[in-house]
């Protein structure tokens, strides 16, 4: 399997095909974080901007290999490893660069609530923002799964498929992104620093379940 990974990192990298999201990823961060802002707000923002990257990240990552290929490491090491190699991949850049975010964010930001009089212990809002972050990586890679082939081929409808269902992760009540980052817009206004545990294990079920039914359909599709 570790072959496998480096294989699709290397494959990824040398597409330069996730230059986009990360560049779009930047600016949106040069954008809505500045340098003072409170803490808790700039990191909810950060990761909620994460999701969407994640899912367009995995859906990179599914559709960057020729089909001649993909049939060959198929035929080597099965279509399901193969197919949910690609998802890692793309779940690991994700998780790099939300990481690389809130820290960035985390040293821009003030250690202070909504406020600006609250104080907020800064290293452990920065472990929430991580918290945070990995689960909305985690949540958009579950969206890009469920939005790629194989299940569904139509690029047209499974692009809208993925903005849709970014969007609604992000917005719907009981999404864990949404509660993970809620849970950070709501404690910088009272200027308690809360743990999304509970979210991020929500989404980290939900992406494995995510990623076994598109390794599974995967195997089962695979000519």
């Amino acid at each position: 399997m570790t072959a496998l990974l480096r294989y699709h990192a290397a494959l990824l990298l040398r597409s330069q095909r996730w230059l986009p999201p990360f560049l779009l990823y930047a600016a949106f961060l040069a954008v809505s974080v500045q340098a003072g802002q409170p803490v808790l707000d700039s990191l909810g923002y950060s990761a909620a901007a994460l999701l969407p990257v994640a899912a367009w990240l995995a859906r990179i990552c599914v559709t960057a290999e020729p089909q001649a290929a993909r049939g060959c490491v198929a035929a080597a090491v099965g279509p399901a490893r193969a197919h949910v190699a690609c998802l890692l991949v793309a779940l690991s850049g994700a998780a790099a660069l939300g990481t690389a975010a809130t820290l960035g964010v985390t040293l821009l930001s003030a250690p202070v609530a909504s406020d600006h009089r609250t104080p907020v212990p800064l290293a452990a809002a920065c472990g929430a923002g991580l918290l945070a972050a990995l689960a909305c990586a985690l949540l958009g890679t579950a969206v890009g799964a469920l939005t790629s082939p194989p299940l569904l081929r139509s690029r047209g409808r499974a692009v809208l498929a993925l903005l849709l269902a970014a969007l609604l992760s992000l917005v719907a009540t009981g999404s864990p992104a949404q509660a993970a980052v809620q849970g950070l817009v709501t404690g910088s206004r009272s200027g308690t620093v809360p743990l999304p545990l509970l979210p991020l294990a929500a989404a980290a079920l939900l992406t494995v379940a995510a990623l076994a039914l598109a390794g599974a359909l995967a195997a089962r599709r695979s000519p």
